[in-house]
């Protein structure tokens, strides 16, 4: 928190103020998550690129600057509802909001205010579809995820998971302007690969999730019944991934990475599973396996994604 410093009253008197912090622009970027918009950025643009019929390129610019805008404006707000939980949480304890150099309420007006720019922005470059699509995936993550259900199951992040799958679903229809089966296809790998990828990381910083009182499922179910949890959902994500193959809306390229990617996806989930645990079930290894499968996974969605993008373009 801010350091505080003595001053002189009026009346002689000296006494303990707040020492006010200033705001870099690195803060402001700091709010809109860029770490998680880069994911969601990228797999908007892909929605884009693989749509029929094409897209003017400044308009496609600035459909995709819409996308990161408005996933920038609900981390913005996130950050100022999630505040107190921040604050007590080592890995988000220096945020900028829980660290007292951006005020809660000027948070809050900046997430709103480029939360409405991005929506109407969209609608206004390509079609009302995309920017009402775009609206649904930022008050799905503020209220469904970050308000309701966040706190208060530990299923937070399967139901959750559906705000950041809209990205490629929007860059499709704002191409298009309605949607196909392969956005939805799209959406459903996302869905159903943010859970292994979140339970990952929750498994070696649940003792912050405890400390704040978030019910994340090795908090609330313990280790074991995660580690077998990101399995199930590994063996449920990876037949999904081939379905583009399987039903013609991709060719060998992507089918031969799915598989490829795939293969080490479950590998990584079994890692998890048989990790050397203590009587607890809690990891003797610094939950390195899971460490290792957080950090796969971001490279996973990566590169199915871009394997899909290079496939529906060259092939």
């Amino acid at each position: 928190m801010s350091d505080s410093v003595w001053i002189e009253a009026p009346g002689g008197e000296i006494i303990s103020s707040p020492l006010v912090a200033v705001a870099t622009v690195g803060d402001w970027m700091t709010l809109l998550k860029p770490r998680v918009m880069t994911l969601v950025v990228f797999t908007g643009l892909v929605g884009l690129l693989v749509a029929p019929g094409g897209m003017h390129p400044v308009l496609g610019l600035a459909a995709i600057l819409c996308i990161a805008v408005g996933a920038g404006a609900a981390g913005a707000i996130n950050m100022w509802y999630d505040r107190d939980i921040d604050a007590v949480m080592r890995r988000t304890a220096r945020r900028p909001v829980p660290d007292g150099r951006i005020a809660p309420a000027d948070a809050l007006g900046f997430g709103i205010a480029l939360a409405v720019a991005s929506v109407l922005v969209m609608g206004l470059a390509t079609n009302v579809a995309a920017g009402s699509a775009l609206a649904a995936s930022i008050l799905f993550y503020v209220f469904v995820y970050t308000m309701w259900l966040k706190r208060r199951t530990p299923q937070n992040i399967v139901i959750g998971g559906a705000a950041g799958a809209f990205p490629p679903l929007i860059g499709w229809v704002a191409v298009t302007g309605h949607l196909a089966l392969t956005p939805l296809v799209l959406f459903a790998i996302i869905f159903f690969w943010t859970p292994p990828h979140f339970w990952s990381l929750a498994l070696y910083a649940h003792g912050d999730y405890a400390r704040a009182g978030v019910p994340m499922l090795p908090v609330v179910a313990g280790p074991r019944a995660t580690r077998r949890q990101i399995m199930l959902y590994t063996l449920v994500l990876v037949p999904i991934t081939l379905l583009p193959w399987v039903l013609g809306e991709a060719g060998r390229i992507y089918g031969l990475a799915a598989c490829g990617l795939g293969l080490g996806f479950l590998v990584s989930a079994w890692r998890v599973l048989r990790d050397a645990v203590d009587a607890t079930g809690r990891s003797l290894t610094k939950d390195a396996p899971a460490r290792a499968a957080f950090r796969y996974s971001i490279l996973y969605l990566f590169a199915l994604f871009a394997a899909f993008a290079v496939d529906r373009l060259v092939g």
